[in-house]
């Protein structure tokens, strides 16, 4: 009830503020279940968690142990779309810096591959969303046959909602994994702005891109960054990091996108993906040095 309130509270304040609409009742079905416990509302001891009202612990399986010595000062207790229950504990600890590497990179996102470094590496693009299309497409299927409001039409649609939750688990589980490399090996990573919902408009990629998912990537990259004093550097999204070659800096008026590895006037043979992240990664240490 305390945490409910707390909520109504930022509601009204945010209507009041002209920030949001008039409040509204959460709908069943519609949004996530969820409900909030303060600190007098359960107990931590021994790695067991006993919420008010119940007798028992919960029947807990830890994705990560708590930090040492860490005291949780709130526990939500959410319900996701495919039946699952999910508890999230709110503790406060110290985050100290990383060791300094002496080292940055530059980082092209793209869809062949998910990222090109600029040191050469590429990282492949799992697809995760591709390798279940044909079951989702049944399922999402399946729903279309079910009578509306009926009991086996609530259980279609959970089989569609288990089958985006596999998929949506395996990229975040590659995207936490990347993302907390990049920030161990290097203090500095450099990106491009990229302007994910104006990129969607190209319903030939579309699927591709939100597959690929880069404004997560770019999410954790940030906040990691900043747990760990690192820096994250995002260039300007119209730098010409493809078409602008790496070694003498001349610019190729047509570079289609077909077009995968190209020769520059001055020599030099390049991968299109590796020239684009070392443009950016230069590019990025110029805007580190000038203080921009």
């Amino acid at each position: 009830m305390q945490a409910t309130l707390r909520n109504l509270q930022t509601a009204y304040s945010s209507f009041w503020g002209k920030r949001a609409k008039y409040p509204t009742f959460k709908r069943k079905g519609r949004t996530t279940d969820a409900a909030t416990y303060l600190r007098n509302c359960f107990t931590f001891r021994d790695g067991q968690l006993t919420l008010a009202k119940q007798d028992a612990p919960l029947r807990v399986i830890w994705s990560r142990p708590l930090p040492e010595g860490a005291v949780p000062s709130q526990v939500t207790v959410s319900r996701i779309s495919r039946g699952q229950y999910h508890v999230s504990i709110l503790v406060v600890t110290a985050v100290h810096d990383l060791a300094e590497t002496g080292t940055s990179v530059g980082v092209d996102a793209g869809i062949t591959s998910l990222l090109t470094l600029s040191t050469g590496e590429k990282v492949t693009n799992p697809r995760h969303e591709k390798r279940d299309r044909t079951r989702l497409r049944r399922a999402q299927q399946t729903v279309n046959r079910k009578q509306k409001g009926s009991a086996n039409r609530a259980k279609a649609k959970l089989r569609v909602a288990r089958i985006h939750g596999k998929i949506a688990d395996r990229r975040r589980d590659v995207l936490y994994k990347l993302t907390t490399r990049l920030v161990l090996e290097h203090d500095t990573v450099v990106i491009e702005d990229l302007t994910v919902r104006n990129m969607v408009r190209n319903h030939g990629l579309a699927r591709a891109i939100h597959d690929a998912s880069w404004s997560e990537l770019r999410r954790q990259l940030e906040y990691k960054a900043d747990w760990y004093g690192r820096q994250v550097i995002a260039i300007d999204r119209w730098y010409l990091s493809s078409k602008t070659c790496s070694v003498c800096g001349a610019i190729v008026e047509k570079l289609p996108l077909n077009v995968w590895e190209w020769t520059c006037p001055c020599g030099a043979r390049h991968d299109r993906d590796v020239n684009a992240a070392r443009n950016i990664h230069a590019a990025g240490l110029a805007v580190s040095a000038s203080g921009g």
